[in-house]
């Protein structure tokens, strides 16, 4: 797939895999609207407020349809959004194609490669020149990582003029983050470190994130406040009944 972003009619950016799959998508969304009545009831209750107004907020998170019902509550709520998946296989295509046409920045598509993952994840995070997000919603750490690795780069840069070098690792992964951030740096050397002084916070849904959050935390180069979200009771309940039903 070319790495070019579309826009709406509207001007909201995207890239997805088939926006004809929109109407199916929304089809969904209405089916498991009913089957999530904790998000609808914050929609009833605080939507007249617009709590999250003028909040940004970028998800890396897997980009289906419960996940669309989740958007589709974070902006009800005032929040604008950017979006990828935190996984290169669970993208459900028609849940894509239906935020992206409705409702926010979506870039994900079902059986994206790892150059194609990790510009997905860039492009959620750029919110142009007034830095990054205020928050991310993230499931395996990655936005977090490459906002971090991002800051450690430009902090080198700044000092010695070095720039990232992927061949220093044999992580073929880790390999197209540097590169992604050595390309980026002479044009704009202080975009992480943006987004870093912006960051309200982040909560992490999995384990390996949340192992790496604690890492940086005992280490002292965890750069804002996070929510382990993965210890939590409600996830745990919610997936004993995903469990429970099959």
């Amino acid at each position: 797939m070319s790495l070019l972003v579309e826009k709406t009619a509207s001007g909201r950016e995207y890239k997805v895999k088939d926006m004809t799959q929109a109407d199916f998508g929304r089809l969904e969304i209405e089916l498991a609207e009913v089957e999530m009545p904790g998000l609808m009831a914050c929609r009833t209750e605080y939507g007249a407020a617009q709590p999250f107004k003028g909040a940004r907020i970028t998800g890396s998170l897997h980009m289906t349809i419960q996940t669309a019902v989740l958007i589709e509550t974070l902006t009800a709520l005032g929040a604008e959004v950017r979006w990828c998946s935190c996984n290169i296989f669970s993208t459900q295509d028609h849940a894509a194609a239906v935020i992206a046409r409705d409702s926010a920045a979506v870039f994900a598509w079902k059986g994206e490669t790892l150059q194609e993952y990790w510009w997905c994840t860039e492009r959620s995070l750029d919110w142009g020149p007034g830095g990054g997000p205020d928050l991310i919603v993230d499931d395996g750490g990655d936005a977090t990582m490459l906002i971090h690795e991002g800051v450690k780069a430009e902090a080198e840069y700044a000092k010695s003029g070095a720039l990232p070098d992927p061949s220093t690792t044999d992580n073929p992964e880790f390999q197209i983050v540097l590169t992604i951030i050595r390309d980026g740096l002479k044009s704009n050397p202080t975009k992480y470190t943006k987004m870093k002084d912006r960051m309200v916070g982040v909560s992490e849904e999995t384990t390996t994130g949340v192992k790496r959050l604690y890492q940086m935390q005992i280490s002292g180069s965890l750069l804002f406040p996070a929510i382990n979200v993965n210890d939590s009771v409600t996830k745990s309940k919610v997936k004993f009944t995903f469990s429970f039903h099959g």
